[in-house]
């Protein structure tokens, strides 16, 4: 793909497309189960930013930040929000399932916790994605799906 992402004579909105049909798939691919933590969400961005640089040919040397690329190549950032909206629409479709996906994304088995700092859940990256508010909020509004496809529509449209 890079012969076609890099090509000069291909308008930039076509590269685009091409980039969001054939490389943001493989790249997402199972992305509904991760746990994102800081960490993740820094690559995640670098990575967008690293296939904008190449499409404009931008070589890693020059002085230009994140912000003026994605001006050059009029786009957002997009990745980590769709990875986002992606795995709570699949939280959706498992809680309103309620069979043992449910109690494993909960986090609801009896068992002794592991020592030191507990590792983070897919839920808890879910909920301060979607906004304030505690776990079971959004349990409760995962019920009703017209609510639950707005929450996640407000929290993707607010590029949180």
């Amino acid at each position: 793909m890079k012969t076609i992402l890099t090509n000069k004579h291909i308008s930039i909105e076509t590269r685009k497309r091409a980039l969001q049909c054939y490389i943001e798939p493989v790249l997402m691919y199972g992305c509904e189960t991760w746990t994102i933590s800081k960490q993740i969400q820094n690559k995640l961005e670098a990575t967008e930013m690293w296939f904008l640089r190449r499409m404009l040919r931008i070589p890693w040397t020059a002085k230009k930040t994140n912000e003026r690329v994605l001006n050059e190549a009029n786009k957002r950032r997009s990745l980590v929000r769709t990875i986002r909206k992606r795995q709570a629409t699949f939280l959706g479709h498992v809680i309103r399932r309620g069979k043992l996906e449910h109690l494993v994304t909960t986090g609801k088995f009896e068992r002794k916790r592991s020592r030191g700092r507990q590792k983070e859940k897919i839920m808890d990256g879910l909920v301060t994605w979607l906004g304030p508010g505690k776990v079971s909020d959004t349990l409760a509004a995962v019920k009703d799906r017209d609510l639950w496809r707005d929450m996640i529509a407000n929290a993707y449209k607010q590029g949180t």
